[in-house]
């Protein structure tokens, strides 16, 4: 099966890349976020289906919105959990960004573990990013550290992670688009893989940064808790991976 982008797919990839990077830089005070919801529906993001597009491309976007840490409900109203994500009395989280309204777990979806999974892979790979830029401008005894193999192996590392996890992710948004019998599978193992994937991306990157890693001015701590949030919402990576080996097994 071919999981190639097609030419409208990689167009609205870029656009929101371009779009949310100007919107939510990493510099921004994240405390005093606006979500702009009116200008992602004034996009057509918060209704693809008016605009003839599916869920693929729901989770593309749910991709690039865990890229730039966006701090909306947009998941929320991909998943139709909008009542259980930041409205009325809220319930704090690992995520400041991502509040409860109940600590009831709801129905986990094919749909909404996918969309997880899409929104996981996003955060890996800006955290992959961040340990690269770092890698490549951080010198040490005169050559960047990017050269030794203690920094270099654990980026490759997580460069297969993401490759990985963005396979899975894909997998499994096309089979929640296309009703396809396998979606439980995929999203299961999307969900499984992709969190846990961007968890240790976010911890790797922030070893690799030393001491400013670990400081509360760099942004890789935000980014660490929105994948801690992905990873411990519903059902937990190792359960997932029972449900995929029982689908497989019987």
């Amino acid at each position: 099966m071919d999981f190639t982008l097609s030419e409208e797919q990689q167009e609205l990839k870029e656009a929101a890349r371009a779009w949310l990077a100007d919107k939510f830089p990493l510099d921004r005070d994240f405390e005093k976020q606006d979500d702009r919801w009116s200008e992602l529906e004034e996009m057509g993001w918060t209704d693809v289906a008016e605009a003839g597009l599916g869920f693929v491309e729901e989770a593309l976007l749910l991709e690039e919105l865990g890229y730039a840490l966006y701090p909306g409900p947009y998941l929320a109203h991909v998943t139709g959990l909008r009542d259980l994500f930041g409205a009325g009395r809220d319930l704090a989280t690992v995520d400041p960004s991502r509040s409860l309204t109940s600590l009831d777990p709801p129905e986990e979806s094919p749909r909404l573990r996918a969309a997880m999974a899409a929104e996981a892979l996003g955060v890996a790979q800006r955290a992959l990013d961040l340990g690269i830029e770092h890698a490549k401008t951080r010198e040490q005894f005169g050559k960047p550290i990017g050269t030794y193999q203690a920094v270099s192996h654990p980026l490759a590392q997580t460069y297969t992670d993401v490759e990985l996890s963005r396979s899975l992710a894909y997998w499994a948004a096309w089979c929640v688009a296309e009703n396809d019998d396998r979606a439980p599978l995929a999203a299961a193992a999307a969900k499984a893989f992709a969190t846990e994937a961007a968890v240790v991306a976010c911890e790797r990157s922030i070893q690799l940064h030393g001491g400013i890693g670990f400081t509360w001015e760099h942004p890789l701590h935000r980014f660490y808790k929105r994948a801690q949030w992905l990873e411990g919402f519903g059902t937990r990576p190792p359960e997932l991976r029972l449900e995929v080996a029982d689908a497989l097994l019987t």
